[in-house]
């Protein structure tokens, strides 16, 4: 491992540590801007931390990508931020989550690893009509991850689950068109028939979804007088990743101007319409190449 990357293990980790340690920044990487919903809420949780936000928007969509590929660039992702000191991920896309999640975990034994899962859990728990619809990629809805993480709840609660594939709904968020006719038809497309199938309760499983929650709100409404819930797991990965950081004395709690830095393989420029558009947030941005090497680099 490199020299730049002094870590122990995490389960080793000294139950005190100096301040520079604390400083050292958070990696949080995506495939385009669905992480931005997530990265919303870590800030808002963690105001004081340094974040380092990765879009690999010159790979995207990661959802319709063969498997080894996400996971090929999950790691090269993943080597580029630990140059960068980080003392913790957060895998900020369903998809990759899916994939790569456990293979990052075992590979990175010393680093703190935070997923996004979709919420099957808290929408079972909700659910009164005992039927959740769940909104994804076909790569998260085909993973194994998910199929057991399915079995296993509607075991526990006999909710019954309806996977749903939005091809095309997160390039809608990536291209800045979240809110057209466009998108509004992939939405109703969607939606509507897990409402008609008596969904009370429907899981944003992408973390690009959020970004088009108004439009799934609307197609709602449409649908049915019955109320349905939606669930956004980006506030429970920030309070997970707030545990983790507590827990191993790693939180950084007095920074007055924490800074933000972000990273492209895509072009610079929408990414920085992306993050003034949904959040209102000005990082620096520096671009880096996008080929599936493991070998990922600033450009010159």
């Amino acid at each position: 491992m490199s020299a730049l990357n002094p870590f122990v293990a995490a389960s080793h980790l000294p139950t005190t540590l100096n301040d520079a340690a604390c400083d050292r920044p958070i990696g949080i990487f995506d495939s385009g801007l669905g992480g931005l919903s997530v990265l919303q809420h870590i800030r808002n949780n963690l105001p004081s931390e340094h974040l380092l936000y990765v879009a690999d928007s010159g790979f995207a969509p990661y959802g319709d990508k063969p498997e080894d590929a996400v996971l090929g660039r999950c790691v090269a992702i993943t080597d580029f931020l630990l140059e960068r000191d980080i003392k913790a991920l957060v895998v900020a896309c369903n998809t990759a989550t899916a994939v790569a999640i456990n293979a990052l975990r075992e590979r990175y034994p010393q680093l703190l690893v935070v997923g996004v899962e979709p919420g099957l859990k808290p929408a079972a728990t909700l659910s009164q009509s005992r039927i959740v619809g769940v909104l994804a990629t076909e790569r998260t809805l085909s993973s194994a991850r998910f199929a057991r993480l399915q079995t296993q709840i509607s075991l526990d609660t006999d909710v019954r689950f309806l996977p749903q594939i939005c091809r095309g709904l997160a390039d809608q968020v990536e291209k800045g068109e979240s809110r057209n006719a466009e998108t509004a038809l992939l939405v109703q497309r969607y939606v509507t028939p897990l409402i008609e199938q008596g969904a009370d309760t429907l899981v944003l499983g992408c973390t690009h979804y959020p970004f088009v929650r108004a439009q799934i709100e609307a197609v709602v409404q449409r649908a049915t007088v019955r109320p349905v819930t939606l669930i956004d797991t980006g506030a429970a990965v920030a309070r997970q990743l707030m545990r983790l950081l507590t827990q191993h004395n790693l939180q950084c709690v007095y920074q007055e101007h924490p800074e933000l830095d972000a990273f492209t393989s895509g072009d610079s420029t929408a990414l920085g319409i992306g993050f003034r558009r949904l959040l209102g947030l000005f990082p620096r941005i520096t671009p880096i190449t996008a080929g599936p090497s493991q070998m990922i680099q600033p450009k010159s």
